[in-house]
């Protein structure tokens, strides 16, 4: 391997905060994971599922800029849920929406979720408050 003839000033890079960020985005989005296992369903299906249910039906785009995920990413999701039975989305209705609701599966699974997710959220809160206070 050629070594670079102009070192890179890295310097204070460790404190980037979008690094930090996406670093401790990925520890909590596997403690959450972790404890959904059992369920069948990851904490980014879990989110979507509740964005869903507290608004069906809603349109694909009012849930991303809810979860504040783009379209492709929040497509790709929506067709696993749509094909593992989760979900049901409308055909194209005014304004070329389409809308999202929970099937009887999807609420099943839901309810199966939600007891593992509290316990996550406790564990969480737990390790949080230790950690700042």
């Amino acid at each position: 391997m050629k070594k670079n003839s102009t070192p890179l000033d890295l310097n204070g890079t460790g404190y980037c905060a979008s690094f930090n960020f996406r670093k401790t985005a990925r520890a909590v989005t596997r403690l959450y994971d972790m404890a959904l296992k059992e369920s069948g369903i990851r904490s980014t299906q879990f989110a979507i599922l509740v964005g869903i249910a507290k608004s069906q039906p809603v349109s694909i785009g009012k849930l991303g800029d809810l979860l504040v995920i783009d379209g492709t990413t929040l497509t790709r999701s929506l067709q696993l849920l749509q094909k593992e039975e989760l979900i049901a989305i409308s055909n194209r209705a005014a304004k070329r929406q389409r809308f999202l609701t929970l099937t009887a599966k999807g609420v099943h699974t839901l309810a199966r979720a939600v007891p593992a997710w509290r316990k996550a959220q406790e564990q969480f809160v737990r390790t949080v408050d230790r950690t700042i206070g």
